[in-house]
């Protein structure tokens, strides 16, 4: 609890204390008529302004602004109007409820604030992760603390124990555990020795690492996120926006109405001026739309928030209402659903023999020297721990072409070699049947236009992949797979993951027109939304182009984060049912003190035509419906980990 928290809290308890002790006096024993409405009123004046004094100045303030049918401008006429009504001698007196509407008035806003706090706290935990300062080490092997914005790219820093990762780099020295909990959530922490990637945000658990810088500050892994956080709250749900608009016309024909409640019925002479007054006071009083105005923003905001906790950004209240309604999950294979480490499982030369093998994988290695895509890492790890492997040598490689989706061209040594799927091999005889067993990818090799032989690439499946289908499964969502591999291999993984509808052998663009096609069939009442899940590198043009863009493993991926409208910080698929479970429980909450804040207003506003509504139901109408309806909003806030 914050220090205006606490003063607000105790000036609060004062104007109670005070209250329930002039309620318990005997001023009509003390004094006769009218003396003792006089006293009762003064003496109900103190607690009253105690309470409300800030909350009459708003109201001042408001109508200097313009703002005159704001939530203080309205109490304050309510309950102004509720004590005059010791003005009026045949009405019955209202003193009492005139304060206990500002004193509850001012409870509500106490719990709003408190549970604003509470929503933003986890954000602020979030915003912990920025750091202070960054160890950058001199020349010399001196370190000094400085600004991380004021370290550049290639300059090392040193990270100790305890310490927070200032910026993204490579460990060039030293070994630790890196705690990752504040951008993942998840608990285990991360090893890191030399030539891993150190993430910004992280914390050092334990050795004493060296790391080089590869990006300023300003492009750092953290100053993204955080600026992802920070930019969250402005892009706001349909149902909020709805709120907002509801409110912006509510308010002035619910103030008209107690004005005219008040006004006219008296005049066409049926009834009393004071009695009147009183119904539109309680008109008046209910037409406050705090309830509805603060809830339903708290409910996304804390499922933003509780998203957080869970290592889910979600980059606004409307990618949070969109996900809610998400039927469709379509997902890459590599990076989402397998590791995206592959691994070459065995070579096959045309001809038998060490000999062939090494100068397969050599020819193949050598062709890939300049590519980033993983199956050529994993063929170039292959060649260097061949026991005839050496080094790269990429003086001796020219004219590299690399095309999408099929695979590498390259001339090494003079000879012309072609590496990659069957499409690059269209003008190459002798190329076999494609590998029945479904284990893997095959890739072809070819010395100037001659079949040489081709390499086995396998993936292995992320462990929880399984899990998340089967949950996507029992949540009804429909589960689509999209991949570059051949036939085979993706009916042998969509049958293990329980995987009914897949399409294979797509090239990037080709990923794109499945999509637009799933697009083109899914409902188009505008209620269902599909959501495309990849690794965010590759697949930045499905992620735009689909409802829902969720990025899998995106830690330090860039590409990830300013395509995606969902970012999951590590590579779990099972995150991805966890975020469609947090969207749905949001706007079942939402929705749940929309209904209640709407039909308890009704239902109030509707009795106090009748003269049936008193103050004390009309404080429970605004300031009770409201404390109730930011308590259900907090539920938002609470994640159980998948």
């Amino acid at each position: 609890m914050t220090s205006s928290q606490k003063r607000r809290l105790t000036r609060i308890g004062i104007a109670l204390l005070i209250y329930a002790v002039i309620l318990a006096l005997p001023i009509d024993s003390w004094f006769e008529q009218p003396m003792a409405l006089y006293v009762e009123f003064f003496l109900f004046l103190i607690p009253y302004l105690i309470a409300g004094y800030d909350v009459l100045i708003k109201a001042v303030r408001g109508i200097g602004r313009g703002q005159v049918l704001d939530e203080y401008f309205l109490m304050s006429v309510a309950t102004i109007g509720a004590l005059a009504l010791v003005l009026f001698p045949d009405a019955e007196p209202h003193m009492a409820e005139g304060a206990a509407v500002m004193l509850f008035f001012q409870v509500g806003e106490f719990f709003e604030d408190y549970a604003v706090g509470k929503s933003r706290k986890s954000i602020a935990e979030l915003m912990d992760i920025a750091p202070e300062y960054a160890n950058l080490l001199d020349p010399e092997g001196y370190s000094y603390l400085v600004d991380p914005d004021d370290v550049e790219p290639g300059q090392l820093i040193i990270v100790k124990p305890g310490e927070r990762v200032p910026l993204d780099g490579v460990v060039v020295s030293g070994a630790s555990q890196l705690d990752t909990s504040a951008l993942t959530g998840e608990s285990l922490p991360r090893s890191v020795r030399v030539g891993d990637e150190a993430i910004s945000g992280c914390i050092n658990l334990s050795g004493l690492i060296t790391v080089q810088v590869t990006k300023p500050y300003g492009e750092s892994t953290v100053q993204r996120i955080l600026t992802l956080v920070e930019d969250a709250s402005e892009r706001k749900a349909t149902s909020e926006a709805f709120i907002t608009r509801f409110a912006r016309y509510y308010t002035p024909i619910v103030v008209g109405g107690a004005v005219l409640l008040a006004i006219i019925p008296p005049l066409l002479g049926f009834g009393a001026w004071s009695d009147w007054i009183q119904r539109g006071l309680v008109f008046l009083v209910v037409s406050c739309p705090c309830a509805l105005v603060i809830s339903v923003p708290l409910s996304f905001f804390g499922g933003i928030g509780g998203s957080s906790k869970q290592g889910i950004l979600v980059k606004g209240g409307n990618y949070l209402e969109a996900l809610a309604h998400c039927d469709t999950v379509v997902m890459d294979k590599t990076g989402t659903l397998s590791t995206g480490k592959f691994s070459v499982i065995e070579a096959v030369p045309v001809h038998d023999g060490d000999v062939e093998v090494s100068e397969l994988l050599r020819k193949a290695a050598h062709a890939e020297a300049f590519s980033t895509h993983p199956i050529a890492v994993s063929i170039r790890e292959a060649f260097e721990a061949s026991k005839d492997g050496a080094s790269i040598d990429q003086s001796c490689v020219t004219d590299v072409s690399e095309i999408a989706g099929r695979g590498v061209c390259a001339t090494i040594g003079g000879m012309h070699v072609k590496v990659g799927n069957r499409l690059l091999m269209e003008d190459v005889v002798g190329i076999p049947e494609e590998d029945p067993s479904g284990i893997g990818t095959m890739l072809f090799v070819a010395y100037n236009g001659v079949y040489a032989g081709h390499l086995l690439i396998g993936d292995s499946l992320k462990p929880d992949a399984a899990k998340a289908i089967s949950q996507l499964n029992d949540m009804g969502s429909k589960t689509v797979m999209l991949t570059g591999d051949r036939e085979d291999v993706a009916s042998a993984v969509a049958n293990e993951l329980g995987i009914a509808d897949y399409r294979a052998q797509l090239l990037p663009q080709e990923k794109v027109t499945a999509v637009e096609q799933l697009l083109a069939t899914k409902n188009t009442s505008g209620k269902h939304t599909l959501a495309f899940v990849g690794d965010g590198i590759n697949d930045a043009p499905a992620l735009m182009r689909a409802d829902i863009g969720i990025a899998m493993g995106a830690l330090g991926s860039d590409a990830a984060i300013e395509a995606a409208d969902v970012v999951l910080m590590d590579d779990a698929p099972v995150k991805i049912a966890t975020s469609i479970r947090i969207a749905k429980r949001t706007m079942r909450i939402a929705w749940q003190n929309i209904i209640f804040a709407i039909g308890v207003k009704i239902a109030i506003l509707i009795l106090a035509v009748f003269g049936i509504a008193t103050l004390w139901l009309a404080v429970f109408g605004d300031v009770g419906v409201a404390v109730l309806a930011i308590l259900n909003a907090m539920r938002a806030l609470h994640v159980e980990r998948a």
